[in-house]
């Protein structure tokens, strides 16, 4: 802390983050500063609202996006609007030490061909983002109500990297809307009104997302749901493979996987088209995929991704039934009807024509001919097909189902499990499980501006099971929401929030340490360099069974060996 005293002087501003690992992480910093004589404030630039201000009229957070999402907008206050930059900035008056930015070494020799092939989609800064926000707001966001859903074009804002990396702010973005919402309110243009509220549904989703992490902070780990408790998913690392790599068969769902690695990014209908197979089809268990995710989404974002997982897992009280499976065929129709998206990423396949192009396996071979493609050579036939895949799923249901039942004959339905590992490994988790014992209690504030954050003294007392009390009916109908009750002996973050001052074993992963998943590409390095303290998966063994395993006992993830498309 010397070191700071002598690079920052006296006073340190700097904006939270409401997922409770930075919570428990910004607690620290904010403590150590303020011991070491430095005065701090906080501010909230990562939400329209904070998430202890929204709750129901029983003083219980929301468990549905609609009934939350309503309460916003039905808010006396609009979000406080961004701050305007000073007009000039106050010149240090003694040296500043400064080097090349070469000699950062942000990059090594293997991310360069990786962050080559991304700039060619994207180009960071503030300047460029705010140049896509103008673009956006007048252009796109006129027809977005009725393009949004398009998948062979640019439809949508693209500002989700630049929100992620803080070069927009969502305040900024939310008033940019508004203000041409007022305009074309006054003009009458009820379609742009439509547009309006729909990209703003979309703002409300990664708010959400930011509410469910802060209020059950647990769902990292495992569903918000106890519903998957017992489901047995195929720990198949051969299906993993083919799935990151765009060679699945199913060309919507290899166009967008082929996507993600070119340029970081998916569009939204894409990403529920590819974790429903992967969840559905494959029955992965969806925490891989939230981590491949992770490691190659520019806009990667823990919370956002916890939210679409669980969504498609059927593990949300408003998600996709888990019994839903949506046929790529079909939705490759509906999203790119004349086959253009999947050409633009299967070149192999761009002499099909529109009638075959979302199952080519159907084509006759003098079309298959025509077009220069032999199945199963230079294009994969499908991994699964849709009908044994579905038996494959109702089939699983059911052996979830008798599992559940003869856990509670066993009286064991009251345990708690992580959907994805073993206990023994969320034990050995590297985020402390009880980062709040033996730690000093009190940290003053010296600004009366400090953001209003809930103390981290404060016990609440609230179980995740009561937060459903008066939510469960506006979800799944199938049967009641049940949230299992922890044992005894553990403590889990799901039952309270952070008691008392983070202990000195807090850890987490930071752009030093060596990633868990071994795939050497940029684009995981990329998405720890940012400095993101997040949950790190220990390392597991090099194979795992295909055979279906319940849900405590599947990994958190598999180690990945080469992320090379062609191996």
């Amino acid at each position: 802390m010397p070191f700071f005293q002598i690079q920052i002087g006296t006073q340190v501003d700097f904006c939270l983050t409401s997922d409770p690992i930075s919570l428990v992480r910004d607690h620290r910093v904010k403590q150590e500063l303020v011991q070491a004589g430095i005065s701090v404030t906080t501010f909230n630039a990562d939400l329209l609202y904070e998430p202890w201000e929204i709750n129901d009229e029983h003083g219980q957070p929301y468990t549905t996006f609609g009934s939350f999402w309503s309460h916003c907008m039905d808010r006396a206050m609009e979000p406080d609007a961004p701050i305007l930059p000073p007009k000039r900035l106050v010149s240090w008056p003694g040296t500043i030490t400064s080097l090349p930015i070469e000699e950062l070494e942000l990059e090594n020799e293997s991310e360069k061909g990786s962050n080559d092939l991304l700039a060619r989609a994207w180009s960071p800064g503030w300047a460029n983002a705010d140049r896509a926000l103008e673009a956006f707001v007048n252009g796109p966001l006129m027809d977005y109500a009725s393009n949004s859903q398009k998948v062979d074009s640019a439809t949508t804002s693209l500002l989700s990297p630049h929100l992620h990396y803080g070069e927009l702010s969502v305040r900024k973005i939310f008033h940019c809307i508004r203000m041409k919402q007022v305009l074309w309110v006054k003009e009458g243009n009820i379609k742009a009104e439509e547009s309006v509220n729909l990209y703003l549904r979309a703002i409300g989703f990664r708010e959400y997302s930011r509410y469910l992490s802060f209020n059950f902070p647990f769902t990292h780990e495992r569903s918000l749901l106890s519903n998957l408790k017992y489901f047995p998913w195929r720990n198949d690392e051969g299906y993993f493979k083919v799935w990151r790599q765009g060679r699945t068969g199913y060309p919507l769902v290899d166009a967008g996987m082929r996507e993600l690695w070119a340029t970081g990014w998916l569009h939204n209908r894409i990403r529920v088209i590819v974790s429903n197979f992967f969840v559905k089809f494959l029955q992965l268990p969806w925490r891989w995929g939230m981590k491949y995710f992770w490691d190659t989404l520019l806009d990667a974002d823990l919370e956002s991704d916890v939210l679409g997982w669980q969504y498609i897992s059927g593990s949300l009280p408003d998600g996709h039934e888990l019994q839903r499976m949506d046929n790529p065929q079909f939705e490759g129709y509906k999203y790119d009807p004349h086959g253009e998206y999947v050409r633009r990423w299967l070149p192999e396949l761009s002499r099909l024509p529109s009638e075959w192009i979302h199952h080519p396996w159907d084509a006759p071979p003098n079309v298959l001919r025509a077009a220069g493609i032999e199945l199963g050579s230079n294009y994969p036939r499908p991994i699964v097909e849709v009908a044994a895949a579905r038996a494959r799923l109702e089939q699983s249901l059911t052996e979830m189902t008798g599992r559940g039942a003869a856990a509670r004959a066993a009286g064991l339905e009251d345990t708690v499990g992580l959907d994805g590992c073993e206990p023994s490994q969320a034990d050995n988790m590297d985020v402390d499980r009880h980062p709040h014992h033996n730690a000093e209690r009190n940290v003053s504030v010296k600004s009366p501006y400090d953001q209003l954050v809930p103390s981290l003294l404060m016990e609440t007392g609230r179980g995740a099971a009561t937060a459903f009390s008066s939510h469960a009916h506006e979800g799944h109908a199938n049967g009641p929401v049940r949230c299992a009750r922890t044992r005894a002996h553990m403590v889990t973050d799901g039952n309270r929030l952070p008691s008392q001052p983070p202990s000195t074993g807090f850890q987490g992963v930071t752009s030093d340490t060596t990633p868990s998943v071994e795939s050497s590409s940029a684009h995981m390095d990329r998405s720890q360099s940012n400095g993101v303290i997040l949950p790190s998966w220990p390392r597991h063994r090099q194979s795992h069974s295909t055979t279906h395993q319940d849900d405590s006992q599947v990994p958190l993830v598999p180690e990945l060996r080469h992320r090379v498309l062609s191996t």
